[in-house]
């Protein structure tokens, strides 16, 4: 029986845009960005920020160096935001049904204090709440120094929540992620990126 479901954030509860990350990434002095960025596990220094081995102002700097011209913060902010593509409504409220269904809702995410700084604001839903409004608990790859698709990464998450992997339930639009997470015992949801997955969950809740 599902207790607990585990969402990734791009792809899943927001739509992910990697070309316009990459434009951005471009736009302030990246040439070879489309090289470098991947929609599903970073890495170089996009690795290293995401696995939390460095720290945002490193990143900057590091990322300075690489492009030969300094960038500041917001220009890196600025880059890293063209990943969100749209936040659908639907998603932030099936979320919160949910929760008051009796589900447990936990993040499960490749991301950076970047990404998480925009997503913990009151800027992320467009009405003045942040993620934090429409989830339990979150497990991310910068906090945690792990990254999906690593099983390590959800035996931590098995751990940390004290349940049977087949009480939960892992929503990612990755297919890699997905199969080592099933491998594992969790059950699993793979929709595709920017797809309206909020009626179609129920049949792996109700399984």
């Amino acid at each position: 029986m599902i207790k607990t479901i585990l969402f990734d954030l791009g792809g899943v509860i927001i739509t992910l845009d990697q070309a316009e990350a990459i434009r951005r990434f471009r736009e302030i002095g990246l040439s070879d960005a489309e090289q470098r960025l991947n929609a599903y596990t970073q890495s170089g220094i996009f690795g290293d920020l995401e696995m939390g081995l460095i720290d945002a102002e490193e990143f900057r700097s590091r990322l300075s160096a690489l492009m030969g011209n300094e960038v500041t913060y917001e220009q890196c902010l600025y880059a890293w935001k063209g990943y969100v593509g749209d936040v659908p409504m639907r998603n932030l409220l099936t979320l919160r049904k949910l929760r008051t269904e009796g589900f447990r809702i936990v993040l499960l995410s490749n991301t950076n204090p970047y990404m998480m700084s925009w997503a913990l604001s009151s800027e992320f839903d467009g009405k003045g709440q942040a993620l934090d409004y429409y989830i339990d608990d979150a497990y991310l790859s910068y906090k945690c120094r792990m990254m999906k698709p690593d099983e390590c990464f959800f035996r931590y998450v098995i751990e940390k929540e004290g349940v049977s992997p087949d009480n939960l339930l892992f929503v990612d639009d990755g297919l890699r992620n997905v199969e080592n997470a099933a491998s594992l015992g969790i059950k699993t949801f793979q929709p595709e990126n920017g797809s309206d997955w909020t009626n179609e969950i129920y049949k792996y809740l109700n399984q």
